[in-house]
């Protein structure tokens, strides 16, 4: 697939603006302003920016416990989202839902899920309204490779095949599954060959690879749009913190981090954008300080903003 040069930036700007986000927020967290816990993606960022670059905003995301990048690479406001991890009254749900738990409708961004693998059974619930109401719009659930042990991924992908639903499973492998490694729990080489059990298309790809990964999705939309059912897409990739701040990562084999880390996906669109002309090193820099610009904005209106009154507590409990 031919991808034009202004697309090639609007990856690199995306993927630039989930890593600072997250890195901010590595640094917050380790200087205790944060409540709870905290579960980041550095490293996967290629996945979250190649497949939300397909979507339109009515297009809808369902996302995990580790979801900041899937849901700035879709669109939303980084100032709400910010503040919902202080757990202030202005963040995008009041401070109720904190890192695990964000969602932003108007931009498509349906709900993150603390319960591995639940996000795939209320993304078929959005594909099916979706297809009833003969939208063309399609859904996109992102997960784990843990989450494909659990019935809700069988459970999720045998109806989504049955009923042909527009629904786009987007599994970003990074060969753990909390601290427990791939092939401790998955018999199969790759996950994406359990899609022909249900009659469905799967592919394995190179989850670093950010054009690779925005090609393979705009078939899967494609696909999707056109009434065809679901489209499994298997990313290899690799995250670079544990999976949860404060993680001593002592399950990790010495030197594995260093390796992944030459495979950063960051720095090797960098190395490609360089040798095709696309951007040179002032115009990346640019993009980086805009960038950071705007998380500091948005760290400053965190910082302002109130924290929730208790009469907050009896709000919002009834449709």
């Amino acid at each position: 697939m031919k991808i034009s040069k202004d697309l090639k930036t609007d990856l690199y700007k995306r993927m630039v603006r989930q890593r600072t986000f997250e890195d901010e927020t590595t640094k917050i967290f380790a200087g205790g302003e944060m409540p709870g816990f905290l579960h980041l993606s550095q490293g996967e960022d290629a996945v979250a920016a190649g497949t939300c670059a397909n979507l339109d905003l009515e297009d809808a995301i369902y996302t995990t416990h580790r979801g900041h990048g899937c849901i700035i690479a879709k669109g939303a406001n980084l100032k709400p989202m910010m503040a919902e991890l202080f757990g202030r009254i202005d963040g995008c749900c009041k401070g109720r839902a904190g890192s695990m738990h964000f969602a932003d409708v108007k931009t498509g961004c349906m709900g993150s899920n603390g319960i591995v693998g639940e996000g795939m059974r209320l993304a078929i619930g959005t594909a099916f309204a979706q297809k009833y109401k003969k939208t063309k719009n399609v859904t996109a659930v992102f997960f784990g490779e843990g989450a494909t042990g659990t019935g809700a991924f069988h459970e999720s992908f045998n109806m989504a095949a049955t009923l042909k639903l527009p629904v786009i499973f987007v599994c970003s492998i990074n060969l753990y599954a909390q601290m427990t490694h791939k092939s401790v729990h998955i018999a199969v080489e790759n996950v994406a060959d359990r899609a022909a059990g249900y009659g469905a298309p799967g592919v394995t790809i190179d989850g670093n690879d950010v054009e690779l990964v925005y090609s393979e999705v705009a078939k899967a939309v494609k696909h999707a749009r056109d009434g065809k059912g679901p489209y499994l897409i298997e990313c290899k990739t690799y995250r670079h913190h544990g999976h949860f701040e404060g993680d001593p990562c002592n399950y990790r084999p010495e030197g594995e981090l260093e390796k992944w880390l030459k495979k950063d996906p960051i720095v090797l669109y960098e190395k490609k954008l360089k040798k095709e002309g696309v951007l040179d090193v002032k115009a990346m820099q640019t993009i980086r300080e805009a960038t950071q610009k705007e998380i500091d904005e948005a760290v400053a209106f965190a910082r302002k903003s109130p924290q929730p009154d208790v009469e907050e507590l009896y709000k919002d409990i009834f449709a």
